[in-house]
């Protein structure tokens, strides 16, 4: 079984508990399991608070971030690791076991050229540091690639495999998404399967970021490809259906991406839960 998540940005723009409770009971019954918190701003999580949340509601926890704009992991790297401090102190403090996300750079940012050796290097030496530093704190770090409008650091599954195998630290782990895969990958077959030595979490998302099956991902492949790599962690729905001003820029959404964003959850969910059962997989 995988554990069947959801992104906050379905119900709000930030980890808003008192916009999120209210819809707890509901996510239940569509088998929600675990929560993903986006760790825009990690001052602004009621850390206490939200790790009685997790217990009262019997659901794991998933910190995420995307690098802020202003932050360089090659020029200035002491600035990007100083950053993560707090949201490594989040993680601890909501009881989580990872922080997944954009974590060896910044969304939205690219040259618009391929990665330099020099930043690849550079990428490379910072994500070592910042395993080491998450590794102190019983963390592990996911690196999630993005398509080539959004970074031009790490786009397909295999690039995310061989920036792993350099850097050689044992708590990092891939984290794909099939809005991603969508753009960059040849197949889903293929991007899972080059993952998959080091896969540990996945964004289930449509090609348009909005409603499960509205869209144009082939749903029956990207799910046999989850299953045929045995893979069994979590499987989470991310869509953007509210989205943090700091963050909307890089993503480059500026409308709604569902008619009526409850149909995100109400139709999405079990969709997604359909296609996977079809697939052999089941979400819960």
């Amino acid at each position: 079984m995988n554990t069947f998540g959801l992104h906050t940005f379905a119900i709000a723009p930030v980890w808003d508990l008192a916009r999120i409770e209210p819809q707890m009971d509901r996510l239940k019954e569509h088998g929600i399991g675990l929560m993903e918190i986006p760790l825009l701003r990690p001052e602004e999580i009621d850390t206490k608070r939200t790790r009685g949340f997790a217990s009262h509601y019997g659901v794991q926890l998933m910190p995420s971030l995307g690098l802020p704009r202003a932050l360089d992991v090659v020029e200035r790297p002491e600035e990007a690791l100083d950053f993560l401090q707090p949201a490594f102190k989040v993680c601890n403090e909501v009881g989580a076991e990872a922080l997944g996300g954009v974590t060896y750079g910044t969304i939205g940012k690219t040259t618009g050229r391929a990665p330099t050796q020099r930043e690849i290097d550079g990428m490379c030496r910072f994500l070592e540091r910042a395993a080491k530093s998450a590794k102190s704190r019983s963390l592990k770090l996911g690196i999630e690639p993005c398509n080539r409008y959004e970074t031009h650091l790490i786009n397909r599954g295999i690039d995310a495999a061989r920036i792993i195998e350099r850097v050689g630290a044992d708590n990092i782990f891939i984290h794909l998404d099939t809005y991603h895969m969508h753009i960059e990958e040849e197949s889903f077959a293929s991007g899972f399967e080059a993952a998959a030595p080091f896969l540990g979490y996945v964004h289930v998302s449509e090609a348009n970021r909005g409603v499960p099956g509205r869209g144009m991902l082939n749903w029956a492949a990207c799910m046999k490809a989850i299953a045929d790599i045995g893979y069994e962690g979590a499987i989470t729905l991310e869509s953007m259906n509210h989205v943090d001003v700091d963050i909307a820029g890089g993503l480059a959404v500026w409308r709604p991406v569902a008619e009526d964003p409850r149909d995100v959850i109400e139709v999405g969910l079990p969709f997604l839960r359909e296609e996977a059962r079809k697939a052999g997989l089941t979400l819960g």
